[in-house]
């Protein structure tokens, strides 16, 4: 039983995290058929600007997790305006952009680099102690990265399924033609997606940061976990990659204990395969269907 509360926890914390990255990944791929390369920068942009608020401005952790939302939000926002918007409606926009955003995102971690040099250091947004169920411990940072996850993914779903923007943002992804024919501002939107993806990416660095160190590419790992997540969902689902965040993220943990660490990213790609195989349009994907 200890073994698996230990193993329930640490796969609710890494799913966690993982939720967070992955909707913002996923809800950009569904309303502009975009995979922006940069987010995995902007989460390691979003880790650093919480450390800077905290150390040099003095902020509490709350406000400096806000700042690095708002950075991650900007940046977004800087990314539609100066790639995005400019190829839309263009051929082969969804090459160019992925072209693009893997510049941005280069660009990004050498800017890092600049201002905050190349060695690990600590994210102080960091709880101390934890609980103990039976012979388990359960730190209170693990709480607070489930616990901050669930109320985003929350937020989101809110977002999406009641307010005035969530219908417009679903609207532009079901048919961007007649969402624009009915008065819906899709530059606007678009760009509005971008920023809330910055955020939640910022907010998944913050995660990422306080349970190991920020590094310039701190990104890295975690976008291509985003990504593989993306894919067994189905591009594009957001409800359905927040799911299979967290069950990827139990399976890792699961997989950690049995076989080692060394061996679950290789597992989780081989599960991409078998799920590409059996369903290419991912688990929660639609079937597209091609009269000729």
């Amino acid at each position: 039983m200890d073994v698996t509360l230990q193993i329930l926890f640490s796969g609710l914390t890494l799913g966690a995290v993982y939720a967070v990255s992955t909707v913002g990944l996923a809800l950009v791929f569904g309303a502009l058929n975009m995979l922006n390369m940069a987010h995995g920068a902007l989460l390691a942009l979003g880790g650093y600007a919480c450390m800077w608020a905290m150390q040099s401005l003095g902020l509490p952790a709350p406000l400096a997790a806000l700042v690095a939302m708002a950075v991650g939000a900007a940046v977004g926002g800087a990314i539609f305006v100066l790639a995005a918007r400019p190829m839309l409606g263009q051929e082969g926009f969804e090459t160019r952009i992925f072209i693009a955003t893997i510049g941005i995102g280069l660009v990004l971690e050498n800017v890092i680099h600049k201002f905050f040099g190349p060695q690990p250091q600590a994210q102080p947004l960091k709880l101390d102690g934890g609980m103990m169920f039976g012979r388990v411990n359960l730190p209170w940072q693990n709480v607070l990265i489930f616990v901050t996850a669930v109320l985003m993914m929350v937020g989101v779903a809110m977002l999406l399924g009641r307010s005035r923007l969530g219908r417009a943002i679903r609207a532009t992804s079901m048919n961007r033609d007649a969402a624009q024919l009915m008065g819906v501002p899709i530059r606007r939107i678009y760009a509005l997606i971008l920023m809330l993806s910055g955020a939640l990416a910022a907010l998944s660095g913050i995660m990422i940061s306080s349970m190991s160190s920020l590094l310039p590419n701190m990104g890295a790992d975690p976008m291509l976990k985003a990504f593989i997540i993306c894919v067994v969902a189905g591009l594009g689902n957001v409800p359905g990659a927040a799911g299979v965040a967290f069950a990827l993220g139990i399976l890792e943990a699961l997989i950690q204990y049995v076989f080692g660490v060394q061996y679950a990213f290789a597992i989780l790609l081989c599960l991409v395969i078998v799920v590409l195989i059996w369903r290419p349009q991912g688990i929660f994907g639609e079937r597209e269907v091609i009269r000729l």
